[in-house]
């Protein structure tokens, strides 16, 4: 298995017997649900669908896998998601076989796919690697294999010396406490995450404070003295442990 990042999605292109390209928190939507609170942005649904389309033709991957969070809203499924939603998905899977691993924004999304092409929330093991959104514990059957989730949005802000910051789309990767996820009886010292930041230009939260306040069964079982950082390139930027001291000075 072998692991291409794509600085220009933010995306990854797995490759194994079959290359499958990952993208993680879509947001289909995001600009109603942000005008709900004041910030009015026109739609970029066609622009976002344009740069997955844009890497399918590129990377002509076996499978789009799509690392949930597609639509925005919740519980509900707005009138910008029925009218996009539809013709987006179509435009997915007539590029490449497309799946789903559904996210907590994505009730309802079921509707709007066909047959197989959903997985169980809880994730799936594909080509020798697991994959799921990443707000729920892991199916026992991810264990042992690197986990590639979303979720999370995560970014990391850049300061010179001067002080000027840049917030930047970042991964991290790292050993899980597998009984702390799966209890007695899980592996021990195999199962690694990555964490995938979103393909949703609007979105983003620090590496930090995701780990440093952890809200998901995952990032809770993180061995952060042992997480590493990557930018959106793979270039490898520091330990973790480093951005968090520098974040308490």
């Amino acid at each position: 298995m072998r692991l291409s990042f794509i600085e220009n999605g933010p995306a990854l292109l797995v490759k194994g017997r079959e290359e499958t390209l990952v993208i993680a928190d879509l947001h289909f939507g995001i600009e109603s649900d942000l005008a709900r609170h004041g910030y009015h942005f026109q739609s970029r649904s066609g622009e976002r669908a344009e740069r997955v389309l844009a890497l399918v033709r590129e990377l002509e991957p076996d499978r789009l896998l799509l690392l949930g969070d597609v639509k925005q809203s919740i519980p509900l499924t707005t009138r910008q998601e029925y009218r996009e939603l539809p013709a987006v998905l179509a435009l997915f899977r007539s590029a490449a076989l497309l799946q789903v691993l559904p996210g907590n924004h994505d009730v309802g999304l079921e509707r709007f796919l066909k047959e197989g092409e959903l997985f169980p929330a809880t994730g799936a093991v594909i080509d020798g690697v697991g994959y799921l959104h990443g707000h729920r514990i892991p199916d026992p059957a991810l264990a042992g294999h690197l986990i590639i989730i979303g979720h999370h949005h995560p970014v990391v802000s850049l300061i010179d010396e001067v002080g000027c910051a840049a917030r930047m789309p970042a991964y991290l990767r790292a050993p899980l406490d597998e009984h702390a996820l799966w209890g007695t009886g899980a592996p021990d010292g195999q199962t690694r995450v990555l964490l995938m930041p979103a393909f949703n230009e609007l979105s983003g939260y620090d590496i930090t404070k995701i780990i440093g306040d952890p809200s998901s069964p995952i990032s809770r079982a993180i061995i952060r003295d042992e997480a590493e950082v990557f930018l959106a390139d793979g270039t490898y930027l520091s330990p973790y442990c480093s951005l968090e001291e520098h974040a308490g000075h």
